[in-house]
């Protein structure tokens, strides 16, 4: 018989429902023991791991001796213990040591789990170490890992995912990497994600790590098979290098036609931006236009040349855009004038304030359009307006001719302060206000004259507060983020006169100069005498006006704002506070930058000051108005507060977010709101509901009848409040605002930041001290058209584009047309025998109903029964002729059509309104002759074409400048013939 021989290692290899057997070799002191135990308690670990943690202090102990021949094993094991265990910090510790064992190419959950875990600690100490290298050291074990997963991501040609870890981890040079590896794989895309990451600063944080990624894809946009010089260009605009792209622009126009469209395209893209201080650098990198000698001597080349530098000056300087923007809105208005009427009606004689905002409403409704025919048919109800009533009424018309730069000066001249002759101040200066309104953040030749003029008129006010007031925010609106040292010199000079209505118009125009300027040399000179001066001067109005003025100075700075924000905020005076949560609002605009939302959520929970709780929920809109989904949800409770203000705030929050979106989450939480028994909250949610229901049409959302018919009824409630009645009013102007073809909006269609819109909104916010700043609220009104330019900057008429979606989803608000009622009263002829008739039917209902007859006077009987006598049954007959008088009753003809199913599609041709909504149903029509220069982009704003076929003759259509008081003619009949017996 034989002898059974021992063999622990064939105990080991031996399948059990328990790893006890396994453990138990672990206290063995041979290390062979140990090892093979941990070989296979690696193997089964996802299985009976709850068992085997129990040893897991003594497989920590082995993997932490350097003795033991399989310690990488045992941190393995033990890692995968502290994983199940979910205590991922210490599995990552114990991954880093596992070496072999820790293979990332393999897909499992403990593998995924690890490598977040590892880039989560390895994002932070990145963090801490560009805040401090010498404050942390990062492992290299965790770098490896990293290194690992990029090569991972590579094999795999998941580049959005390396992309990530790279911004994650902020390693610039794996951003560079990553880029080049996905274009040598043909994934040209991954340029696009980025720059779409970036427009999108939440993100990618810091600024100046974010600017780095940038530079980079600028430098790969321009090393293409077919350089995307549109994008270089926007790159060049973020990193603010006007003199790269000025040689950008010259070279595409050196080159083929279609390089020249892309400049035009280009330039035009620049515009909508609306950063006029970069424009007008850029302009000034151009080279200098030709003289006439050597205009003289030049080729057939240089011609060319010539002409396409000067259309590119056309655009950029002369303002070709405004043109084209002010023949648009002039001839698609859809402005009901029954609405002012209306309202003219309702409010007549009742408040001085309600006047204001039907004027201002008036200013909305027709923003660009130069329509003022409301205004000149009710010129004696216009002249009510009295002191700053009247300031607000002339500056108003400076929305009405928003853009109107080449005829502004001819518009406002008998309202301009003349030389030698003293008219009403609050015109003069409410003229100058119109002047700055015109020309805001439209750089060119044009705006130079203006901004002396403005200067002059500041200087030659002398000491009148009134016209200084007017100049000084009109210097702020037409030379807005220049910067220019000489009118701030003179702003100051009119703030340091300590003028409470002086000193607030120079610290708003001191902010609009200076907007986003914080950084440069004249900033940082005299931002601590600004600071300082906030606490020496006693009006409360210097004071607000010049802590939003520092604001508007740290305007898109982000991290680099941070002291300045801080020391706004821990300020003692309520007032400077309130202007700190607008410099949150301002430094952070569309980034949704978490700390500056906890920030501003604090404040609005903990501040004892009224007006500073409103302010801080308010501005949490401008943070997140790039994702206006989270926004209801985010202030859903602060909506519900006790607080009145921040009730307020919140209706703002939303409306400031969600303007133009309908949003359903948004309506829902604003339809209370329009209900409650604090006015001020009621006016602020009017006016939300309106900016959220911007260019909806009924047939997107029911809720726009609803609330046009509640503006209606609150207009004309004679116990309605003055503040809930302007509310609506100013809420019916903004509905239908540049009629209907404008949208409140803060960036443009490329994702940029329009700072105007920006600053609009925050100086319309501040009505609420101050109603002639209303007007500001048209800075933020973004046209939303679609303009298809040839190269002659012409409209063809045979370009057209598919919008995929039934017409009335994205029609105009229907005009409520006044139905009159015409019913009238005619004698109608009655025959005898139809009197007979219906006297013997009287008398039969008369006997069944048991009726009996008065006795007549000469009767001798005591009572009896009779007759009823016909001329009481028929008394409505009784005359001689047997006439009545009865209305006169129309056959009703049923002239109703019969309802038509709406088509699912529509065509819409050059040029058309275009919501933004709108614009992802929109398609170009193949097969047409015109083609838009740059195809990867949807149709939207001005669109410059390429003609396939430049031989053919073309029709188009001219663009012409609107002229003042110029009215849309009827278009001309189309020829047909007349027929006389035709009926």
């Amino acid at each position: 018989m034989a002898t059974a021989v021992y063999n622990p290692t064939s105990l080991i290899q031996a399948s059990s429902s328990s790893a006890s057997g396994v453990l138990s070799y672990l206290e063995e002191n041979d290390d062979n023991l140990k090892v093979r135990a941990l070989k296979r308690i690696y193997q089964i670990i996802d299985v009976h791991w709850a068992e085997i943690c129990n040893s897991l202090p003594a497989i920590e102990e082995l993997s932490e001796n350097p003795d033991f021949p399989a310690a990488d094993l045992a941190a393995a094991v033990a890692s995968k213990c502290f994983y199940h265990l979910q205590e991922y910090k210490d599995a990552l510790r114990l991954a880093l040591c596992a070496g072999k064992y820790l293979d990332i190419s393999t897909k499992s959950e403990y593998i995924d789990t690890i490598l977040a875990q590892c880039i989560d600690e390895y994002k932070t100490l990145r963090t801490q170490f560009e805040a401090d290298p010498t404050s942390v050291t990062i492992d290299p074990r965790m770098e490896n890992i990293v290194e690992q997963m990029f090569q991972r991501c590579y094999r795999d040609l998941c580049f959005e995912q390396a992309i990530g870890v790279a911004l994650d981890t902020r390693r610039i040079d794996k951003v560079e990497e990553v880029v080049a590896s996905s274009l040598k794989a043909g994934r040209e895309h991954i340029l696009g994600y980025v720059f779409d990451l970036c427009q999108n600063a939440r993100n990618i944080t810091p600024r100046e790590f974010r600017l780095s990624v940038i530079e980079v894809l600028v430098k790969y946009y321009g090393t293409l098979a077919v350089p995307d010089y549109s994008n270089v260009c926007f790159g060049l605009q973020y990193l603010n290098k006007p003199k790269e792209a000025a040689d950008t622009l010259v070279s595409l126009l050196k080159s083929s036609t279609e390089d020249a469209l892309l400049a035009y395209q280009i330039a035009f893209d620049l515009q909508e931006t609306e950063n006029q201080g970069f424009v007008l650098k850029v302009v000034s990198h151009f080279p200098a236009a030709p003289d006439a000698a050597a205009e003289a001597e030049s080729t057939s080349d240089n011609d060319v040349y010539n002409q396409r530098m000067a259309n590119l000056r056309r655009i950029l300087v002369d303002g070709l855009d405004i043109d084209l923007t002010l023949n648009f809105l002039f001839k698609q208005s859809h402005t009901d004038l029954n609405i002012l009427k209306s309202i003219k009606t309702a409010i007549e004689g009742r408040s001085n304030v309600l006047h204001n905002s039907t004027v201002v409403a008036h200013a909305y409704l027709n923003s660009g359009t130069t329509r003022d025919t409301f205004l000149r048919d009710n010129l004696d109800w216009l002249g009510k307006a009295k002191n700053w009533a009247k300031f607000t009424t002339v500056g108003a018309i400076g929305v009405v001719h928003k853009g109107h730069i080449h005829e502004s000066m001819t518009l406002l001249q008998p309202y301009l302060p003349q030389g030698g002759q003293s008219g009403s101040p609050y015109s003069e200066s409410g003229a100058l206000y119109a002047l700055g309104l015109i020309h805001a953040n439209k750089g060119g030749n044009g705006d130079s004259a203006t901004i002396t003029y403005l200067a002059d008129a500041l200087r030659n006010g002398g000491n009148n507060e009134i016209v200084q007031h007017g100049a000084c925010l009109g210097i702020g609106l037409a030379a807005m983020a220049t910067g220019n040292e000489e009118l701030f010199d003179s702003l100051r000079a009119v703030l340091f006169t300590d003028s409470a209505i002086a000193g607030e118009g120079a610290a708003f125009a001191i902010g609009l100069v200076m907007l986003g300027q914080s950084d440069s040399p004249l900033a940082q000179q005299v931002l601590p005498d600004l600071l300082n001066y906030l606490h020496d001067t006693t009006h409360e109005k210097i004071i607000r006006a010049l802590s939003l003025s520092i604001a508007m100075m740290v305007y898109g700075k982000e991290e680099s704002a941070d002291v300045i924000i801080e020391q706004l905020s821990r300020d003692r005076d309520p007032i400077v506070r309130y202007g700190a949560c607008y410099a949150v609002a301002m430094a952070y605009c569309g980034t949704a930058d978490n700390a500056s939302i906890r920030k501003l959520l604090h404040v609005a929970v903990s501040d004892v000051n009224d007006d500073v709780r409103r302010a801080a929920v308010s501005c949490l809109g401008f943070l997140m108005f790039r994702s206006p989904e989270s926004v209801p949800k985010l202030v859903s409770l602060l909506a519900e507060s006790f607080n009145p203000h921040v009730r307020y705030g919140a209706c703002i929050a939303i409306g400031v977010a969600c303007a133009g979106t309908a949003f359903k989450d948004a309506i829902d939480l604003l339809t209370p709101m329009l209900e409650d028994p604090i006015d001020f909250v009621k006016q602020g949610a009017l006016i939300a509901m309106s900016l959220v229901l911007q260019q909806t049409s009924e047939a997107r959302s029911p809720s726009v009848k609803k609330f046009k018919d509640l503006l209606v009824s609150v207009i004309a409630d004679k116990h309605q409040t003055i503040l809930a009645k302007s509310g609506a009013i100013l809420a019916s102007g903004i509905l239908d605002a540049g009629g209907g073809n404008v949208v409140v909006s803060m960036q443009s269609r490329a994702g940029f930041m329009k700072m105007g819109g920006a600053v609009g909104i925050m100086m319309f916010l501040q009505h609420w001290y101050w109603y002639p700043l209303q007007p500001f609220l048209s800075l933020a009104f973004s046209p939303t058209m679609f303009i298809g330019l040839n190269k002659d900057f012409d409209l063809p008429t045979q370009f057209e584009v598919i919008c995929n979606a039934p017409p009335a989803m994205f029609a105009y608000h229907k005009v409520e047309e006044k139905v009159e009622d015409n019913t009238k009263l005619v004698a109608t002829a009655v025959l005898s025998t139809t009197v007979r008739t219906k006297a013997r039917e009287a008398r039969k209902e008369a006997k069944k109903s048991g009726i009996t007859r008065q006795p007549s006077l000469d009767s001798t009987s005591g009572a009896g029964l009779g007759e009823i006598p016909m001329e009481r049954v028929t008394s409505h007959l009784s005359t001689a002729s047997y006439l009545s008088m009865d209305a006169e009753k129309p056959v009703v003809v049923d002239t109703k059509p019969k309802k038509i199913k709406e088509p699912t599609s529509f065509s819409m041709s050059n040029p058309s309104r275009l919501i933004p909504s709108q614009a992802r149903f929109v398609s170009l029509q193949e097969g047409q002759r015109y083609v838009p220069v740059c195809r990867q982009n949807r149709p939207a704003g001005i669109v410059m074409l390429r003609d396939t076929d430049p031989s053919a003759p073309e029709v188009v259509e001219k663009v012409e400048r609107v002229a003042i008081g110029q009215e849309e003619t009827a278009p001309t009949p189309a020829p047909f013939e007349w027929d006389p017996n035709d009926e």
